[in-house]
């Protein structure tokens, strides 16, 4: 079985903060997917190596200068960052997918602080106009060019 190279689904609008929370989905959809495959030798590299050119876009961004996100933050992140690259690293020479968890767990997380902080806004008001990324707190991580 070939693991399945179409995305499942696509984010809607302009919104940084929901295109990084689906990228970080997708990533653990196609781990997770590869990880069950009987033959998941290729698939699972693949995943993996994915979600490592996810990370290190995370990690390119978060090293800039002008990165807007709070030190902390960022640090906390990068920390994060070198978890998964280490664990990505280990399945890389073993190919073992019963050991992908602490990965998809990483990916969900932030995944789903992502979402959190984009769906809030709208479910306590209407909705507002976009602000700058530099005018707020906790802006995304800018993994669009």
């Amino acid at each position: 079985m070939k693991a399945p190279n179409a995305y499942v689904s696509r984010p809607s609008g302009d919104d940084p903060r929901s295109t990084e929370a689906w990228a970080l989905g997708e990533a653990s959809r196609r781990l997770a997917l590869a990880a069950k495959m009987t033959d998941k030798g290729e698939a699972l590299r693949e995943a993996l190596r994915l979600n490592q050119r996810l990370w290190s876009i995370f990690q390119a961004a978060l090293s800039e200068p002008d990165c807007p996100l709070p030190k902390d933050v960022r640090d906390n992140v990068l920390a994060l960052s070198v978890m998964v690259d280490r664990h990505s690293v280990a399945r890389l020479a073993d190919l073992d997918g019963s050991k992908i968890g602490p990965i998809l767990d990483i990916n969900r997380a932030i995944a789903e602080g992502l979402s959190a902080k984009t769906a809030a806004p709208a479910a306590n008001q209407p909705a507002a106009p976009a602000r700058p990324a530099s005018a707020g707190p906790a802006p995304a991580m800018r993994v669009s060019a």
